[in-house]
């Protein structure tokens, strides 16, 4: 009776909107509420005393037995656990098969080939569904098992709030968009686990799940070869079983903790201080940076670490789906209890509601706006398809998430995020490729060339280059040890450039702190938005033409810093020559382009103009000393970027080819 009312209470809530979509949208949304049963509400430990007393013990029992025949299933339990929570909240969506009205979570970039021990939870789901029909959630369940999977290897226990409801979706581009991956940096660690309400404390506690389970060589792959902060018997260790090249090795399985790899214990923490974590996010946690004195605490002292992961685990364990998520308590973890109803009323009404919503999309579609579920039906593996391309990429060569997270920077300010900057010259224009910002300068356009072709292959004329630009950006970020944010789609491509819009639209190398301000602005971007954004020069290379003045001429610049960058970058001559932009750690996507500013060692002019006494010196500070606080503005200001004047609709076309126009 309260959904009825609260339903009523949504609809006279709208204004007078006639026949229009809106109010179309906001009768569907009462219908909605009508057909889907309210949600369970506060979390208690209590939940089941009642209506199913001996659920914990299922499942404790069932998970002695798998973690007895496989201790590391405990591990793949507790990984599953996270992955559930970190994806809309833990809602058991991780669980759901694809259907034909959604592609789910299993096989997302962070899931696929790699998440294991469905058939365990769907074991111990059939258990509890034979003492207690229809009563106990999929995700309480998980909730119970990882609890149960921490104490069997020897960890802590915890009372473990139930009440929760299961998801009756999933979708893996949220997936994809919200699980940290293993290359990422301390702050990229910090402020997605902070997205989620979660503290830095919290966050290193968690990370401590490493202390068991096994990882495969494509994950671990870059660390053991390239990165200089590891113990050099253990990468040679690791290196035995993982070889350089791909192949058939990526799947090769190395333990996190090669010392205890099946005990719950806090020698994950003693690895880390010897240079011995596994994944760089892991090695990230000890290295010079905010996390290196909790980690000292936890690796000699393993009572603090088990209270602290206790601790955070509830915490994670209370994180809710968004509302108005539809939800359920499921009959079969992998598939809605809605669609085995048997109802004939319900059935109608569902068709009605998919009728009625069906004829909204395409409304909403001709409309043309941006949406995170653009292409969930029409190319649902796109994703997927861009990372893959943007990890073979990066991996080849670092500076090439640079050079496409710069590609997107000057498409999106010249006419829009359009993919114009791809398009090469005609006999009827001039395009933006040689421009002044662009000639001998912008690169990566063979990756996107590459990454195009793969997807025309899945999708045939249905991705545009523009909306393919924008992932690879986000996946160049994140690949780099940056942050991660969820890409809004349905851009259409440009059918013309210019080269004069690029040359008047970009701003150049020497430009002042008020032309930036300024020029960021037109495109309705904040002063804070182009210092958070400016931050893009953590990455990357920058000729010699483009920084000689400042180093020859401007008096606000450290002599040292200029010297070093003038035994490569003549006075006269050698304009191509390259240097970092950031030369202290040229290929992290971190904070230290702010602390270079602070210590006047910023390459450009321009970007010394953001800490020169004047209006950004303060947010320069705080991103200096908040990676944090740096990454999560970036990650929103990329997000207002990446609207700039889209073409939607019937606007533009979609490209076949990103260089040319059909």
């Amino acid at each position: 009776m309260a959904s009825v009312t609260l339903c009523s209470a949504v609809v006279a809530a709208e204004p007078d909107m006639g026949t229009s979509p809106a109010r179309s949208i906001a009768l569907l949304a009462a219908l909605l509420c009508l057909l889907l049963p309210p949600c369970h509400g506060k979390l208690s430990t209590k939940f089941y005393a009642k209506s199913c007393p001996s659920v914990a013990t299922i499942v404790r029992s069932a998970m002695a037995q798998a973690v007895a025949k496989e201790p590391r299933m405990g591990a793949s339990i507790i990984r599953l656990f996270f992955h559930d929570c970190f994806v809309n909240g833990c809602d058991a969506s991780i669980l759901l098969d694809d259907t034909p009205t959604f592609t789910g979570e299993k096989n997302a970039g962070a899931n696929a080939n790699s998440v294991r021990g469905y058939e365990v939870i769907d074991a111990i789901k059939s258990q509890v569904e034979a003492a207690c029909k229809g009563t106990v959630s999929c995700a309480d369940i998980i909730a119970l098992a990882s609890r149960d999977a921490v104490n069997l290897l020897g960890g802590p226990t915890w009372n473990v709030q139930l009440g929760r409801m299961d998801s009756r979706t999933a979708t893996q581009s949220a997936a994809n968009a919200n699980l940290p991956g293993p290359g990422s940096s301390a702050a990229s660690l910090v402020s997605a686990f902070a997205a989620k309400g979660l503290s830095a404390r919290d966050m290193t506690a968690l990370s401590g799940a490493h202390t068991v389970g096994r990882a495969r060589c494509v994950l671990f792959r870059g660390r053991i070869y390239t990165e200089p902060n590891i113990n050099a018997t253990f990468a040679a260790a690791r290196q035995q079983t993982c070889p350089q090249s791909g192949g058939d090795g990526d799947g090769n399985l190395a333990p996190f903790d090669d010392q205890t790899p099946d005990a719950f214990d806090n020698a994950y923490y003693k690895n880390l201080m010897a240079q011995r974590g596994l994944l760089h996010s892991d090695q990230e946690l000890f290295n010079g940076g905010p996390q290196d004195a909790l980690v000292r605490k936890y690796s000699g002292n393993a009572a603090m670490f088990a209270t602290d992961f206790a601790k955070a685990m509830v915490r994670m364990g209370g994180l809710m789906p968004a509302a108005g998520t539809p939800t359920e308590v499921r009959l079969n973890c992998r598939k809605q209890a809605l669609a085995m109803a048997t109802s004939a009323l319900l059935v109608r009404c569902l068709i009605a509601v998919a009728v009625v919503f069906a004829a909204l999309v395409a409304g909403a579609a001709a409309a043309g706006p941006l949406s995170t579920s653009f292409y969930s039906k029409k190319c649902p593996n796109v994703q997927g398809i861009v990372r893959a391309g943007m990890a073979s990429a990066v991996e080849a060569e670092k500076r090439m998430g640079a050079s496409i997270l710069r590609m997107f920077f000057h498409d999106c300010f010249v006419n829009g995020c359009d993919a114009s900057i791809l398009l090469d010259d005609t006999a009827t224009f001039t395009g933006e490729k040689n421009a002044g910002p662009n000639a001998n300068s912008v690169r990566g356009y063979e990756v996107i060339d590459a990454i195009k072709a793969q997807v025309e292959a899945s999708c045939n004329a249905t991705v545009s280059c523009a909306d393919i630009l924008a992932l690879a950006a986000r996946d160049a970020v994140n690949l780099l040890g940056g942050p991660t944010w969820t890409v809004y789609l349905g851009r259409r491509d440009a059918l013309t450039a210019s080269q004069s819009d690029a040359n008047a639209n970009l701003p150049g190398p020497g430009s002042s702190l008020a032309t930036l301000i300024s020029m960021f602005g037109n495109k309705g971007l904040s002063a804070r938005d182009m210092t958070a954004l400016s931050g893009a020069h953590t990455v990357g290379q920058a000729r010699c033409s483009t920084f000689r003045d400042r180093i020859y001429n401007d008096a606000n610049i450290n002599a040292t810093f200029a010297a070093l960058r003038q035994q490569t970058c003549p006075q006269a001559g050698g304009d191509a020559a390259l240097a970092p932009i950031d030369a202290q750690t040229p290929e992290a996507f971190d904070n230290a382009y702010y602390q270079n500013l602070m210590g006047k060692q910023g390459l450009f002019h321009s970007d010394q103009e953001l800490f020169n006494g004047g209006s950004q010196d303060a947010l320069v500070k705080k991103y200096s000393g908040n990676a944090g606080m740096f990454a999560a503005d970036f990650a929103k200001a990329m997000v207002r970027m990446g609207a700039i004047s889209p073409l939607t609709g019937t606007q533009g076309e979609v490209r076949l080819n990103c260089r040319k126009v059909n």
